[in-house]
């Protein structure tokens, strides 16, 4: 818990905050601006549904993973190049994993603050009936999609820096562009980036009064590599991180 803290505090001049408690409530604002100018039709819910969750899984997680990820690596590179990090006393694991639950926390808060935004302007500004349990498991589900991919971006920004880290979100919104296509219909259970969409895409299948039997049983299944990437990432990262010494000038 106060490993938690201290990386609390150490947000207080980033724009990090501003990412997660100000950029999902502006989002939301746009998608509820957005249905405000169309009529409301027997379908309209199932259309709020994949408009939010596809944009914000496909588009905004990956590239929040990069950013978050990659400030929150960079503040401590500008801290005397990891010197305030490494010289802790406290064990590297511990740092390491304190590090990877403050930014999986700040994701799926900004994820929570955005669903329920939409939630209460959907409900109450726009009157549209909503079902608001399918949306927080359709959100909780896009979280958990979401954390092997933080733990990937975090050793990335380590390692890498933020440059890096950008970088790679950015193509990763490309290759779930392709991945929510039929071209990715065979491979998006072993693509990182395909996890948030595809997972929390699942209790749309309520509004579609479709079982999505086969669907269902995909994602069940891509629990599996999903687990064993995040296990990979974790500890792969926590004894890169053991050893690591900073990083030199030319990296």
């Amino acid at each position: 818990m106060s490993i938690l803290v201290s990386e609390w505090i150490k947000t207080k001049r980033t724009p990090i905050r501003w990412l997660t408690f100000l950029a999902p409530m502006i989002f939301s604002g746009l998608i509820i601006w957005y249905f405000s100018l169309r009529p409301i039709k027997i379908d309209t819910q199932i259309s709020i549904f994949q408009a939010f969750f596809e944009v914000w899984t496909a588009f905004v997680i990956p590239l929040g993973a990069g950013l978050i990820s990659g400030i929150m690596i960079h503040q401590e590179e500008l801290a005397g190049n990891f010197n305030g990090l490494l010289l802790n006393k406290l064990p590297r694991q511990k740092l390491y994993v304190g590090k990877l639950t403050t930014v999986i926390l700040m994701a799926s808060i900004s994820t929570l603050i955005a669903t329920l935004v939409l939630l209460v302007g959907v409900g109450f500004v726009l009157k549209i009936p909503i079902s608001w349990l399918i949306f927080i498991i359709a959100a909780l589900m896009a979280i958990i999609g979401s954390v092997p991919l933080l733990a990937f971006h975090l050793w990335i920004s380590f390692a890498w820096g933020i440059g890096a880290s950008i970088g790679i979100g950015g193509g990763g919104v490309l290759i779930v562009a392709l991945m929510i296509t039929s071209l990715g219909d065979r491979i998006w259970q072993f693509v990182p980036w395909a996890w948030p969409v595809k997972f929390s895409m699942v209790p749309g299948f309520y509004f579609l009064y479709n079982p999505g039997t086969n669907f269902i049983t995909k994602i069940i299944y891509s629990f599996i590599p999903a687990a064993i990437f995040f296990v990979i990432m974790l500890i792969g990262g926590i004894m890169w991180f053991n050893k690591w010494e900073g990083r030199k000038i030319y990296e």
